[in-house]
């Protein structure tokens, strides 16, 4: 009777533990992977790097520091950036 009991149990557990496999794999592992090449992107800023903000603005690292990233927009105007709303890097086609 118990082993019968253990099975079920077994039986009604199987489905959902694919459903979290499927999971886990359509959608926490990549979001993971994402984060991480973000991450080691904005650790390799330096300075001259184009980048496009989440904003859409494009502009160039002035000096990347510890908490912000300075940014020039044009040639007057330099800011100070949050490094998560560094969108993506310009790669030089050149």
């Amino acid at each position: 009777m118990q082993s019968t009991a253990q099975g079920g149990m077994l039986a009604s557990l199987l489905p959902l533990l694919i459903l979290f496999a499927i999971f886990w794999f359509l959608v926490i592992r990549p979001q993971q992977k994402q984060a991480k090449k973000h991450k080691e992107m904005i650790a390799s800023l330096k300075k001259g790097d184009k980048i496009v903000t989440t904003g859409g603005l494009m502009a160039e690292v002035v000096k990347p520091e510890e908490d912000f990233i300075k940014v020039k927009l044009n040639d007057d105007c330099i800011v100070r950036l949050v490094p998560d709303y560094v969108a993506r890097k310009i790669e030089d086609e050149a």
